[in-house]
This record gives C-alpha cells, sequence and structure tokens, in this order.
C-alpha cells in the first residue's frame, strides 16, 4: 500500500440507510434552495438574490438601465453559486408583463415573447428594479428581517425581503421541487390587500368572505375562468384546478354576406401564441376541426389579435367550442398552494414545505408583516432614543450656565480625548424642565454627560451657541419626543402594530392597484343550463357517413293524408340517413360505439341546421378514438330502472343493462361493455325489461329469445352467450322480434326477402339457431338483417362504395328456407356488406311529421 493511503480508515456502511439520508439532503436543499417560494415574501432564493442584488448596486427606478450581465454577475459572485443561465433565466421572467402580473424588473431590451421567443443575451439588455420592486425592499435596513452569511460568508444576505406586499398571492409562484411541485396563480393586487385587511378587521372570516373580496386569479394575460368551484377548492384545501378561456368574440366578415370570424384578444395564462396558432392550423389540417377556412394572427404592439375565418355554411358558434375542446383556447390551470413556512423557534432560515389554504397564505403574511412593522417601530424607537440622548447632551452644552465652562474644559485639555474625559467627569446643572422644552419651571438637578453626550459636544460648531440654534435644537428634541411617543404607542399592542401594517397596505392599493384583467363566469357545471335554453321538439338525423344535426319539428307541417313529405336531409350520393327520431332539446341522447363504449349529449348540443344542410360530423361533438364508429344513438328522457339496453356483439355475446346505470357518462365517454380482443359491439336495442330478441348470423342461421334469459349485468361485465357460432361465422345483426313486423334478409350477392318474425319460433339463448335464409353459392352468405314494415325503404351497402335504396314493399314476403329475390346486382367481386332500414324517401317540398325508427 502507497505511503498516502496507509492511514486510511474504511468504514463499512449500510446503503440503504446511506441512500436514504442522502437522498432526503439533496430533496431538502432542492425544496428549500431553489425550487418552493417562501409564504412571507412569495419569492425562491434565485429571484430574492436578484432583487437584493439590484438594491445594493441602487439600480431603483430613478436610476438610469445596467447591463443585466453586471445584475447577473453580482448575483453569481455574491449570493447564488448556480449557472448564469439559470440566473437570467429569472430575471427574464421578473421582467415580462406576460408573466408577472406585477413585473418586479424594468427590462429594456428583448426580454422575449409572448411567442416563445427567447431574450437577447444579457451582455445585450439592460435592467433595473420596477417601481413596486422598491415596496418588496422597502425598511430593508432597518432591521426588519433576519440576515444570514452568504455562501462563502463574506458578506450577508436576507432570508426574506421585507415584502410590503402579499406577492405570494399578487405574482404566484411555480416550480418543481423533488417529489413536490408549487403552482400559485397570480391576483389581483387590490383584491388581495382587501381580503388581507378584511382579516385584520375581522379574525373570524371565514372562506365565504374571502371568497367575496379575492374573486379567483387574475392572470395578467386576462383571459375568463370557467366556473368558481376549482377556485374555492383550492382556497379551502389548496388544491385546486380551474379552466380558463380564450376572449373570443364572433363577428360578421366584411364585405362577405353570411360568413363569420372568431376574433381572439386574450389567451390563458402561459400558453404560447405561435404553437397555438400553429396548434389550430395542424386540426384543421388534419380534420379535427371543420368549418375553418383560414387562421391569421395579427398581433401588434397594440394587443394580442388572432382571426379565424370560418367557411360560408359553417356555425361559428359550434367552430368556437371545437377549438376550446381541441386547442389550448381552453386550458386546465392546476392550483397548488405548496410554499415554505418558517419553523417556530427553529431559527431565522429554518423552513419546511407545506400545502396552504388562502386563510392560511393570509394569515402567515399577516404574521409577517406585523412582526416586520414591529422591528422597524423598535429599530425607529431606539435610533429616535438615541438621538434624543445626545440631544439632552447637546442642550446641556448650549445651556447659558454651563456654555462658558464646557469651553474652559475643552481648551484646558491637550488632546480630544482628555477634554471628552474631562467633561464626563465634570457634573453641570440643568433646569429640567428646560430640557424637556418648556419655558418656565425652576427644577435643577445634577447632569453627567456620557461617552456619546461629550463626544457630540466636541464635534458641535461654534456656530450651534447662538440662540437661533439653539432653538432648533429644542424643536428637534420636542419633534423627538413626539416620534419617541408614538413608537411607543404602537409597540403598546398587536392592534396597533396591526393598523399600521393595514393603513400602509392601503396606502400601497392606492397607488398600485389596478382593475381586475381576468373574467371569471359560471361554468356549465355551476348552473343548470338547461334553464337557459327554451325546450322544444326537434327531429334528429344520423347518417351512414357520422354526420348529426336537428330541425325543429315545425319544420315538417302537418299535411293532409296522402301527402308527399319532404327530405329530411340533402345528403350525398354515397351517404344515407341512418337513424332519424323525435326527441326534446332537453332530452339526452345516448350514442354508442362499436368498441362498446357509450357518449351522451343534451339534445341542445347538437347543432341546429336547416333541411338542406348535411349536419355536423359527429367526430366535432364525441371525443371518439381513431377508427371508433357510432352504431346507434337513442333518445332517453329518463334514465328509469325499468329500462334496458340490449348489446350484441360480433362473436355472439349479449348483454342487458338497466338504463339508469348508463346515467353518470363523463365527457370522454363511459366503457358500456367488457369486449374480447377482435370482437366488436354490432347492435344495440332500447327494450322495455320483456321483449324478444333476434340474433341473425353471416352463414345464415338465426335464433330469437326473451330477454329476460339474460340477467342484468353491471357495466364492467363481458355478456353471456346469446348465439352458439359455428367456425367462421359471426353476428351481423340483432333486432326486437315485434310482433307482426317482418324480417328483411340480404345477402352478399344481392339477394333478398322478408319473413315473418312468427316464422321464428322462441328457443333459450346460446343454442346455434334455426335457419334464416337458403343459402346457396348463387346468393352467398348473409350480408345483414332488420326488422321492417311496408313503409321503411331499406339501404344497401357494397363493398366497392355503391349504396342503393329499395322500398320494402318491393322485396318479396317468403318463407324462412327461400333464398329470395335479386334486390341489387352486384358486379364481379362486389359483394353487399351491410344494409339499413330508413324511413321512405320522399321527393315532394311539403312536409309532414316523421315516423320514429
Amino acid at each position: 500500500m502507497s505511503q498516502e493511503y496507509e492511514n486510511q480508515i474504511i468504514k463499512p456502511v449500510d446503503l440503504d440507510r446511506e441512500m436514504r439520508k442522502s437522498y432526503i439532503a439533496y430533496a431538502m436543499s432542492v425544496i428549500v434552495g431553489r425550487a418552493l417560494p417562501d409564504v412571507r415574501d412569495g419569492l425562491k432564493p434565485v429571484h430574492r438574490r436578484i432583487l437584493y442584488a439590484m438594491y445594493e448596486d441602487n439600480l431603483t427606478v430613478d436610476k438610469p438601465f445596467r447591463k443585466s450581465a453586471t445584475t447577473v454577475g453580482n448575483v453569481l459572485g455574491h449570493y447564488h453559486p448556480h449557472g448564469d443561465a439559470s440566473v437570467y433565466d429569472a430575471m427574464v421572467r421578473m421582467a415580462q408583463p406576460f408573466s408577472l402580473r406585477y413585473p418586479l424588473i424594468d427590462g429594456h431590451g428583448n426580454f422575449g415573447s409572448i411567442d416563445g421567443d427567447p431574450p437577447a443575451a444579457y451582455r445585450y439588455t439592460e435592467a433595473r428594479m420596477a417601481k413596486i420592486a422598491n415596496v418588496m425592499l422597502a425598511d430593508i435596513k432597518k432591521e426588519t428581517v433576519d440576515f444570514v452569511p452568504n455562501f462563502d460568508e463574506e458578506r450577508k444576505e436576507p432570508v426574506v425581503l421585507p415584502s410590503r406586499i402579499p406577492n405570494l398571492l399578487v405574482n404566484g409562484s411555480s416550480g418543481i421541487a423533488v417529489g413536490m411541485a408549487t403552482n400559485i396563480p397570480p391576483h389581483n393586487l387590490g383584491e388581495v390587500i382587501d381580503g388581507v385587511c378584511y382579516v385584520i378587521d375581522h379574525p373570524e372570516a371565514d372562506l365565504d368572505d374571502l371568497c367575496a373580496i379575492i374573486k379567483g386569479p387574475d392572470f395578467p394575460t386576462g383571459g375568463i375562468v370557467m366556473g368558481r368551484a376549482g377556485i374555492r377548492a383550492a382556497y379551502a384545501t389548496g388544491r385546486g384546478k380551474i379552466k380558463v378561456r380564450a376572449r373570443c368574440e364572433i363577428e360578421d366578415m366584411p364585405g362577405s354576406s353570411g360568413r363569420e370570424r372568431i376574433i381572439v384578444t386574450e389567451i390563458p395564462y402561459m400558453v404560447n401564441k405561435a404553437r397555438l396558432v400553429e396548434s389550430i392550423a395542424n386540426q384543421v389540417r388534419d380534420k379535427r376541426i371543420e368549418g375553418i377556412s383560414d387562421v391569421r394572427d395579427e398581433s401588434s404592439r397594440e394587443g394580442l389579435r388572432i382571426v379565424i375565418e370560418c367557411k360560408r355554411d359553417a356555425n361559428a358558434q359550434v367552430v368556437l367550442n371545437q377549438l376550446y375542446n381541441y386547442t389550448q383556447l381552453q386550458d386546465t390551470c392546476s392550483m397548488n398552494h405548496l410554499a415554505l413556512v418558517p419553523i417556530p423557534h427553529a431559527g431565522p432560515d429554518k423552513v419546511q414545505p407545506k400545502v396552504l389554504s388562502l386563510r392560511e397564505i393570509i394569515d402567515w403574511y399577516i404574521t409577517f408583516q406585523k412582526d416586520v412593522v414591529a422591528r422597524r417601530t423598535q429599530f425607529d424607537l431606539n435610533r429616535a432614543g438615541a438621538r434624543a440622548h445626545i440631544l439632552e447632551g447637546l442642550k446641556v452644552a448650549t445651556d447659558q450656565d454651563n456654555i462658558d465652562r464646557i469651553i474652559a474644559i475643552i481648551r484646558a485639555s491637550r488632546s480630544e480625548a482628555e477634554a471628552k474625559e474631562n467633561l464626563c467627569k465634570e457634573p453641570f446643572w440643568i433646569d429640567q424642565i428646560a430640557l424637556l422644552g418648556i419655558v418656565d419651571g425652576s427644577e435643577h438637578f445634577e447632569f453627567h454627560l456620557d461617552d456619546a453626550q461629550a463626544q457630540a459636544i466636541i464635534d458641535m460648531r461654534l456656530g450651534r451657541l447662538s440662540g437661533l440654534e439653539q432653538e432648533k435644537l429644542n424643536e428637534e428634541y420636542r419633534e423627538i419626543e413626539g416620534k419617541i411617543a408614538s413608537f411607543r404607542e404602537i409597540l403598546s399592542s398587536d392592534h396597533n402594530v396591526l393598523e399600521v401594517v393595514k393603513a400602509e397596505l392601503r396606502e400601497i392599493r392606492a397607488q398600485y392597484a389596478d382593475e381586475r384583467r381576468t373574467e371569471i363566469t359560471a361554468a356549465a357545471d355551476d348552473i343548470d343550463i338547461e334553464d337557459l335554453i327554451e325546450e322544444q321538439d326537434s327531429t334528429y338525423t344520423l347518417t351512414h357517413a357520422g354526420y348529426i344535426k336537428r330541425m325543429p319539428t315545425s319544420a315538417y307541417r302537418a299535411q293532409r293524408r296522402g301527402g308527399r313529405g319532404v327530405n329530411a336531409m340533402a345528403t350525398r350520393e354515397e351517404d344515407f340517413v341512418r337513424s332519424i327520431f323525435n326527441a326534446s332539446t332537453h332530452d339526452n341522447i345516448l350514442f354508442f360505439s362499436n368498441l362498446g363504449k357509450v357518449y351522451k349529449l343534451k339534445g341542445y348540443q347538437i347543432p341546429e341546421a336547416g333541411r338542406a344542410a348535411k349536419g355536423q360530423n359527429i367526430i366535432n361533438l364525441l371525443e371518439i378514438e381513431p377508427g371508433e364508429k357510432i352504431t346507434a344513438m337513442f333518445p332517453i328522457r329518463e334514465f328509469t330502472d325499468d329500462k334496458y339496453m340490449v348489446f350484441v356483439t360480433k362473436y355472439g355475446t349479449i348483454k342487458r343493462v338497466v338504463l339508469s346505470d348508463l346515467q353518470n357518462i363523463r365527457k370522454v365517454g363511459l366503457r358500456a361493455l367488457s369486449l374480447a380482443e377482435g370482437d366488436l359491439l354490432v347492435d344495440v336495442r332500447l327494450t322495455e325489461g320483456h321483449e324478444n330478441i333476434l340474433i341473425a348470423t353471416h352463414q345464415g342461421r338465426a335464433i330469437t329469445f326473451d330477454e329476460t334469459e339474460v340477467r342484468a349485468m353491471g357495466r364492467q361485465a363481458a355478456g353471456v352467450r346469446g348465439i352458439r357460432l359455428a367456425d367462421g361465422d359471426y353476428v351481423v345483426g340483432a333486432a326486437r322480434a315485434r310482433k307482426g313486423a317482418q324480417v328483411l334478409s340480404v345477402t352478399e350477392n344481392g339477394y333478398g326477402k322478408r319473413t315473418l318474425v312468427e316464422d321464428f319460433s322462441i328457443h333459450h339463448r346460446g343454442g346455434g339457431g334455426i335457419l334464416l335464409h337458403g343459402l346457396t353459392d348463387k346468393t352467398g352468405l348473409v350480408a345483414g338483417i332488420a326488422v321492417v314494415d311496408p313503409e321503411n325503404d331499406i339501404m344497401m351497402i357494397t363493398d366497392d362504395g355503391v349504396i342503393i335504396r329499395t322500398p320494402v314493399e318491393d322485396i318479396r314476403q317468403c318463407g324462412r328456407n327461400s333464398q329470395g329475390v335479386i334486390v341489387m346486382r352486384t358486379g364481379e367481386d362486389v359483394k353487399v356488406i351491410s344494409i339499413a332500414r330508413t324511413d321512405k324517401e320522399e321527393e315532394d317540398e311539403e312536409a309532414e311529421t316523421p315516423a320514429e325508427s
């Protein structure tokens, strides 16, 4: 072993214990020293050090700007031994009017933009303290806060700033520490000061009282907070979430009749404007949002302005709702009131993280300000007392009975030190009442000068021996005595100290408070929006391609018997109306997808459109996944326990759910059926609880059974077997086997027939079924089924996209074994892939009320 290692001592250490110990030390260092703000001044160490370094350099608002590099260098060299980037980034944010509600630094040059543009390097920019920053450091030299040694113990730095404004709430804070994060939004200075003053006057104030004064966050970028529930939760518990919307207006485009545009003038806090505009453009390009023809950023020095032009046939309000849903025009802001609070009796710089309610934040601030004012007042009292003491000595020296003796003592001394010593030894007689500034009175007493008074007399100019100067001394002494009495009065009770805190806060409010920028409105969850919407009967249509709309039922005028009806929708040749029914605008509309999910909209949430319009694609109304398709939709007035939803899947599974179990459906949908891998939801039926269900398969089998054979199950259940399938077979459709109706079946090669429902005898579920359709090579396998009435039409869709519409009454009625007749002639290698029942197609412009499907 080499010489330098021969005296080493190796101690075995438990790795787990050492890691815990070291990691906790590291975590607390990050939490306290870098990431979390202090509840007293609302600042993290780097922000506090930047302001204090500028204060030391006298970079106040009334002084010229100085290079930012100067401040960054001083902060690094004196207080903050970290990277220069971290200091400059923090400094830049403190100067950005779109980041801080009340910027603490006045920047000159490029300090970044709301588009995310980076600031210029610190060698190019200049900065000084903003005017309101003076309030943050007011009276710091009056021992109002504690100081601790800096990192190299060459100088001292403040533990916190006096912060005469409640900066934690006013400017907020955000940061990520180890295992915890804080996100406190900014608030309006006037409201917060009013809230603090109210708590001082009413110590018993509760949350309702505070919420009436402090309305909620007030972001520098404005915007609209949707709802008060999240704000109240955060104020009560320290945690909550709020939705912030951009401020948008819809206006008619000049020179273009019928077209509208959306003007955005405010965006949510901390949203990058350039990325927002890019996101909108991408959503339009990907057809996630339809109805937008152009997006432009017209922002200038005058303010923010984003213009979104809508297409002629687009509803601007619907487009705006889509933008709120799919872009950061509506953003969620988490409120997490985590801050560092002092540990009682543990030292000035000992703090711990704590989640705080609004009242707790205000209480901590009031306690801190009470201490600041008390310490400042005590400092002023001590200084005034010291000055009064000196003035007493000067008054003794300038008394007519003592002037000659004092001059003689000083002249007889060989040095200043000897003179001071001799003055302290010599007794002087003084009129006590005269010393106090009262002219009359004759009570004399013996007065001995102390070292400080003797030094002041020696330093005194001879000119002060004049009568005018003596009167000035008396006046100053009386003024000092008044201040001393005032300071002692303040310190005599906590109530008096708090009155000073309140009075000074109100002065600050008068100087710096401004109007609220962020509006707070009631959200849909806060009020019953149905109370604001007139209830009316409407007709709802859903097409095969997924376009949905509603029309007032009054659009279908009543007709005498024999009328021809009116078209419900102008559709493209490759599309057709798949579902149509009447319901109220206050009814719930349930949508079921092939992936087993259910979605819910209120009737009024489906956009209204004219008879000729095709409507809105349902992808813009529901948060469905890629490849997910809506299988069925039903109007629901009430979620009762005596109605059921019956689900049938491709692999023959059936499930029955009580309707009331589907009442609470989230915006992102609800899993109503657990599907096996590769399985899909084929059909959904709303039943009364005692109906017959018919299931048909691709290989021409069908089974009919009473729905009560399927017990009601929970939403997460997978269901039970409805029909036993042969190898390669799968379900093509299901329906309610209504008495008197007919089962229409169509094969892949276009053969179809109608069979009475009564021809399908009732069996138990889970069987292999009976013959549905006589199949041959000529007919091909079954493509689809529907339970129909003679008044319906049938739509047939082929795999090459061709759609044919045929009246049901034109298709022959046959037995179960029949192969049917040719309903649609298909070309070579072309097959029918599905069918759908729809109402009769009418051509006349006269109207009659459509029947429910």
